[in-house]
């Protein structure tokens, strides 16, 4: 399904949270870490420790985005007027595989990054394969045709762990999602603690 799928159970583990809410996350069944010394008994995590923690976990959440990928977008949301957590959040959100994979058109978010890359979405009718396309307030993205029968896309619709959020109208019979507003922490079904004023301070010290 994606070249990622050995990496993101690493990350599940090495957060020791199952950050994604999937029911085949290592962390069901051992909340350690991956590696030898996984197991060993965890030390009292400083401030910084628990900032990159949170970089990381928030990071990696969006399909594991590289550390220039992602500082670019927390630079964009600092330079805008408003809380810089919530810009972050929302940023992130408006992101072509982020829209992609909340509307349940595919299972995982590295998944939707792949299906973005192939060709398989369009925005507004025009066929769009970047996945970091930033979708706006309106815009309408749906599945093509010649996609819309394909294994992943039939499995996503009917996965039971997660729900479609309210900043987003989907109509699965047709495979079309229109982006209705930009949602702020608050907004977005997590199925862990994300903690962005964390990142913002991780970003002010380093």
């Amino acid at each position: 399904m994606t070249k990622r799928t050995s990496a993101k159970y690493k990350l599940d583990r090495r957060m020791g949270e199952n950050i994604w809410g999937r029911p085949k996350s290592p962390v069901n069944r051992r909340e350690y870490g991956p590696g030898q010394h996984g197991q060993r008994r965890k030390g009292k995590v400083s401030d910084f420790g628990l900032q990159l923690r949170a970089k990381q976990k928030l990071k990696g959440y969006y399909g594991d985005l590289t550390e220039k990928q992602f500082k670019k977008i927390f630079v964009e949301a600092e330079r805008q007027r408003g809380d810089t957590g919530e810009l972050l959040i929302g940023l992130l959100e408006r992101r072509l595989d982020a829209v992609v994979y909340r509307s349940k058109f595919v299972p995982t978010i590295f998944a939707a990054r792949q299906f973005v890359n192939h060709g398989h979405v369009t925005v507004n009718g025009q066929r769009v394969n970047i996945a970091s396309y930033r979708v706006g307030e309106g815009d309408v993205v749906e599945v093509r045709d010649k996609s819309k029968q394909m294994a992943l896309v039939l499995e996503a619709a009917g996965l039971p762990e997660r729900d479609v959020p309210d900043y987003l109208e989907v109509d699965h019979s047709k495979m079309k999602a229109t982006f209705v507003r930009t949602p702020g922490l608050s907004d977005v079904p997590y199925p862990v603690l994300m903690e962005p004023n964390l990142v913002i301070e991780y970003y002010a010290q380093n």
